[in-house]
């Protein structure tokens, strides 16, 4: 564009030299030709890129890894003339995103729409736009930029399998001590009555109260006699590994074929492992109507108090999400400093990749202090790393932990499984 620029007004210059020196009407001619070329390409290029409307329209903020999140994108030309070419560019950091369009043509009062379906990969948090529209003359000697600035954020959710069961250690007690502690969940422990308030359920009223007293009476309930569920992801940085990545094969999702998604895989690292059992053990726990809770060591230290439902999923989801894997705290020092807030016959589930030996030695603390505690290491030797965990899951079983052992490339539906379960048992010491 810059050389046909160039020679335009090169042309320009030469034939006004021309009718300086000649006098000839020719020249003049050719430069009253030059000059009009040159002030309708610019007036043209600044009808081009105004009286446009672009609209964004995602269908959820929230989306998880290997599910496609759609967008649907608008152009919309509001002007009586018509628009030659528009080049829609989008600058969204999601991996995958294609959004950017050139349209053609686009008559007056016309509109263009698109639909983007993009396939996630990767989690955490990223930007949908800006946009920016870009169009020029019919001559191609100018061209201009419009910024659309509006933005908009997504969550992407780690990704999750579906586990059949996972086995839990048995306690003293079937579920632990019984909480005594209101609930807005209607449970089979009824804690009392009081007087009917707006937005309680009709199903918790008690009619025979009711009746005597001769207004509505609903009835308190207390959660189940079930122990909380605490899952603890380690995000020590110092024990985590990981593979170069294997780029995946380049293709659009093909929406004409909706039974043949492209699958999408972890990357090759303990993080994402890790964050991968983390969000489908509590994907399991939630969907069993267990109270659990979360507590993760990365950037920052997260907790998610214990509660049920999908509400309580989607939060542990959200801060599974943003979850890196930077502290700098060791496992067991970590485990140090929980042990007085976890009450007892509490099962605390541990995801990590360590294989220091001086964890499991404050697990075993936390199990004399009356907790229920599980293991699930990823091995780090298995994504790069230089020290294996099979030493450390021998001595969690030693030690009457219950341990799960997950490698690269392991399917984590059987590698929950209780035929793991089982199998590591028998593989391990005797459990005392």
């Amino acid at each position: 564009m810059l050389a046909r620029r160039l020679v335009v007004f090169g042309l320009l210059l030469l034939c006004a030299i021309g009718a300086l020196v000649t006098g000839r009407q020719l020249f003049y001619n050719l430069v009253y030709l030059w000059l009009t070329i040159i002030v309708i390409a610019g007036v043209w290029t600044w009808t081009a890129i105004n009286r446009l409307r672009l609209g964004r329209h995602t269908r959820a903020l929230r989306a998880q890894v290997g599910r496609p999140l759609e967008e649907r994108l608008s152009v919309r030309n509001t002007s009586p003339v018509p628009k030659l070419w528009l080049e829609v560019r989008d600058h969204s950091d999601l991996p995958g995103h294609e959004a950017s369009l050139v349209v053609d043509s686009l008559g007056p009062n016309r509109e263009r729409v698109w639909v983007v379906r993009t396939l996630c990969r990767e989690r955490g948090r990223f930007r949908l736009g800006p946009l920016s529209l870009t169009s020029g003359d019919p001559f191609g000697l100018f061209q201009v930029t419009r910024p659309v600035p509006q933005t908009t954020h997504i969550v992407v959710y780690p990704m999750t399998v579906d586990l059949p069961d996972f086995t839990l250690p048995l306690g003293p007690m079937p579920g632990g001590d019984a909480l005594r502690r209101r609930t807005h969940y209607v449970t089979a422990n009824a804690s009392g009555v009081r007087d009917y308030a707006p937005g309680d359920s009709f199903n918790r009223i008690h009619w025979a109260s009711t009746a005597r007293r001769d207004r509505l009476i609903v009835k308190e309930f207390e959660l189940d006699p079930l122990s909380d569920i605490w899952l603890f992801l380690d995000g020590d940085r110092s024990v985590q590994a990981a593979l170069s990545p294997v780029e995946p094969e380049p293709g659009p999702l093909n929406a004409l074929w909706p039974n043949k998604p492209e699958r999408v895989t972890l990357p090759p690292s303990t993080e994402e492992y890790a964050v991968s059992v983390t969000a489908s053990l509590a994907q399991y726990f939630v969907r069993h109507d267990r109270t659990v809770g979360l507590l993760t060591y990365g950037r920052t230290r997260e907790v998610v108090q214990p509660d049920r439902g999908e509400r309580q999923l989607t939060k542990m989801l959200e801060t599974l999400a943003m979850f890196r894997a930077e502290s700098r705290i060791p496992l067991d020092d970590a485990l140090s400093l929980e042990a007085q807030q976890l009450p007892r016959w509490t099962t605390l589930i541990i995801v990590t990749s360590s294989g220091d030996m001086q964890w499991v030695l404050s697990a075993q603390a936390l199990k004399r202090h009356g907790l229920r505690v599980i293991a699930i290491v990823v091995d780090a030797a298995t994504f790069g790393g230089y020290n294996a965990n099979a030493g450390t899951v021998e001595a969690l079983w030693s030690a009457g932990i219950p341990a799960f052992r997950v490698n690269y490339g392991d399917d984590l539906v059987q590698a929950l499984s209780y035929g793991s379960f089982a199998t590591q048992r028998l593989g391990g010491a005797v459990v005392a």
